[in-house]
């Protein structure tokens, strides 16, 4: 299903599930002794079910080639927005988040992008076949899942935070030896939004915040679910 609308100007998030099937003939020769043998047997060939190069661009409404979203990101990503904006870790410009295909405007890319300067997030919608920005929105308040970058981010704040102990035992715990580093694990981060009883996260869905589930590379999952990291305070904080 195309085009699931949220955070009020129409996110949407593409998932796409192509499913390749094909079938081989079989057969049996029972010939009794003396009886006329039977023609050889060809078995029909069959072609490689393997996907071939992925396209350029796409038509009409086909999920955004990687092409398209390079060069897409390249256009929507204005001097100004490079300028001004900054991303999870703190460099120049903004974080991206996804891009998905606007199938009621022809093929225009939509693009979206957090500012961590300015706490908004920010849609670009590039036209694919002029390769120019066509539209420029931005809104406080709103928060689409979490990038990769902005789970890894929030995983260095919280081992270098003093709250981090709590990780570091319950790792401890589920591994039975010490954290020696950060590398070998899968870090997942959903974002966080204060509810009316939060003290200490207050600013989450003002600002952006989440929560880790770590899985070890032995398989272990780590969730530390009273932790939230502040993304944009680059805190981190005990729910209470």
């Amino acid at each position: 299903m195309r085009n699931l609308r949220q955070w009020g100007w129409g996110l949407g998030i593409a998932s796409v599930t192509a499913v390749a099937a094909f079938g081989v003939a079989s057969w049996q020769a029972n010939a009794s002794p003396g009886t006329p043998s039977s023609p050889p047997l060809t078995l029909p060939r069959v072609s490689d079910p393997s996907a071939g190069p992925e396209p350029a661009a796409g038509t009409g409404s086909d999920a955004l080639t990687s092409t398209e979203v390079d060069k897409a990101r390249a256009a929507a990503v204005t001097p100004q927005l490079a300028s001004s904006a900054r991303d999870a870790a703190g460099k120049a410009g903004p974080e991206y988040l996804m891009a998905d295909l606007d199938e009621d405007t022809g093929r225009q890319a939509e693009l979206y992008f957090y500012d961590y300067t300015s706490d908004k997030l920010i849609k670009q919608v590039v036209d694919l076949e002029t390769g120019k920005l066509a539209k420029s929105f931005s809104a406080k308040g709103m928060q689409p899942p979490a990038s990769k970058q902005e789970a890894s981010v929030a995983f260095d704040l919280l081992l270098a935070d003093p709250l981090g102990a709590d990780f570091k035992a319950a790792y401890r715990k589920a591994a039975g030896k010490e954290l020696a580093g950060k590398e070998g694990f899968t870090v997942t981060a959903h974002i966080y939004t204060a509810r009316p009883a939060d003290k200490s996260a207050r600013q989450c869905g003002a600002k952006r915040c989440v929560q880790l589930i770590v899985e070890t590379a032995d398989g272990h999952f780590i969730s530390v679910n009273d932790l939230i990291i502040d993304l944009s305070g680059r805190t981190v904080a005990r729910l209470t």
